[in-house]
């Protein structure tokens, strides 16, 4: 089927709102005041921060010296419970601290005090500061125009739409009617939400994330989408940047079509091509291609009357993987890939591997099993065309995965790692799908 476009719906990419990222930065940083004197029965999960039974009068004292100060007491009135004290606005504010493991004042569970404190001082200003504004969020929504869904509108077929399902209430599925599982996510790298376009603050579970379509919304959107997720085809303008999970749904496949179509062509005229996926194509065709895909989606003429340079198609395929919002190796997924590499034995790379696996949903996966399938054929004509898993992998891994932190260094430190976990799916593709 191919994509439908309506001159008076032109697609719009959403415009990100940035006040809300704004103030996350200017929110006050963690200071933690460090008690001088040796605490006796300090609990072994507290560090220099815990000051122990002492009044709120000492406390408040002690944190006066700046925005964002903490510390931990022991309460007089109940010993053997504790408080995070914190400074902020001018006044002192008292947490029942808890830890099972991690440390705790509400839902959010954190590994470190000093990560609780980052992310309470961030969503204390943000509240405070933009009450208001957040109240209003989620009047004029970009959803419509996204490609998720059509906003309001009863499926024909259906006399009721269930209601929203939590991710923890263990119901089995139950067919074509089942309601979409929204998750509470934690997302690596400034999020953006894709219902009201604006930040989703915070250091962990800034919002929730569809199981089935990927949607990443704040908690308080997620009420106002609808629990039928499907996509609907004619909000999916294009192809290309377009979420992966997000496409196949829309257009009922396995994998995107531009990934079927563009390895049937290399592969019915292209396996003995010298530098095949290393050599580049001319630009100006690969993003002919790329248009055509979203204008005309399957319907798209990619055969060698249109573009007789394979490596147009190399490059075009490649182009869509690099375009993909979420990589094909997705940022959540991303860690365990790099463990994998970095580990020296053999068979432990690949139970690895096999976990890391397990961690893409499952149009990822799908499209990652055929995708390495194929190169892995490339390599059984490397005598022609000169790749082998290693010069794949070297082309590859910085195109099907990205590092989830905005730290330059340590993106570039991962390249190595990133040739090497392509390289090692190719390999043992027979092995791990």
């Amino acid at each position: 089927m191919a994509l439908t476009l309506f001159d008076t719906d032109e697609y719009r990419p959403p415009v990100w709102k940035s006040y809300l990222y704004q103030l996350q930065q200017e929110a006050p940083h963690p200071r933690r005041i460090t008690c001088t004197c040796e605490v006796e029965n300090r609990p072994k999960y507290y560090g220099r921060e815990f000051h122990g039974m002492i009044s709120r009068e000492e406390a408040d004292q002690l944190l006066s010296v700046a925005e964002g100060s903490y510390l931990i007491r022991e309460s007089q009135r109940q010993p053997g419970t504790y408080t995070l004290a914190l400074r902020f606005g001018s006044q002192t504010r008292n947490f029942r601290l808890y830890y099972d493991g991690k440390h705790f004042v509400g839902e959010k569970r954190f590994e470190s005090i000093h990560d609780l404190v980052t992310d309470g001082l961030i969503t204390l200003y943000i509240e405070t500061k933009a009450a208001e504004y957040i109240a209003k969020m989620t009047i004029n929504p970009i959803y419509e125009h996204i490609g998720y869904t059509t906003l309001n509108r009863e499926p024909a077929h259906k006399k009721h739409m269930p209601t929203l399902r939590d991710a923890h209430d263990g119901k089995e599925s139950t067919g074509e009617d089942e309601v979409a599982e929204k998750r509470v996510h934690t997302f690596r790298g400034p999020h953006w939400c894709e219902y009201c376009a604006n930040f989703m603050w915070g250091l962990i579970a800034q919002g929730v994330k569809c199981a089935d379509c990927g949607l990443n919304v704040h908690k308080q959107c997620s009420k106002m989408v609808p629990n039928d997720c499907k996509p609907d085809l004619k909000h999916v303008k294009k192809v290309y940047s377009c979420d992966l999970t997000t496409l196949v749904k829309a257009h009922f496949t396995k994998r995107p079509m531009v990934v079927d179509m563009c390895i049937r062509e290399i592969e019915s005229r292209g396996l003995n091509s010298e530098g095949l996926y290393r050599v580049s194509g001319f630009s100006d065709l690969i993003e002919d291609v790329k248009m055509a895909f979203d204008r005309d989606g399957e319907k798209a003429d990619i055969s060698v009357n249109m573009y007789e340079d394979i490596n147009i198609i190399t490059g075009a395929l490649k182009l869509y993987f690099r375009d993909l919002p979420i990589p094909l190796i997705t940022y959540d997924a991303y860690p365990k890939f790099i463990e994998s590499a970095k580990t020296t034995d053999p068979d432990e790379q690949l139970e690895i591997l096999h976990e890391a696996l397990k961690l893409l949903p499952p149009a990822h996966c799908e499209t990652l099993r055929y995708l390495m399938a194929h190169l892995k054929r490339v390599t059984l004509h490397e005598k022609e065309n000169l790749m082998s898993a290693e010069n794949l992998g070297i082309v590859f891994g910085p195109t099907l995965m990205r590092a989830p932190e905005l730290d330059a260094m340590a993106a570039l430190n991962d390249i190595r790692y990133q040739r090497l976990v392509v390289e090692m799916l190719i390999k043992n593709e027979d092995i791990l799908f």
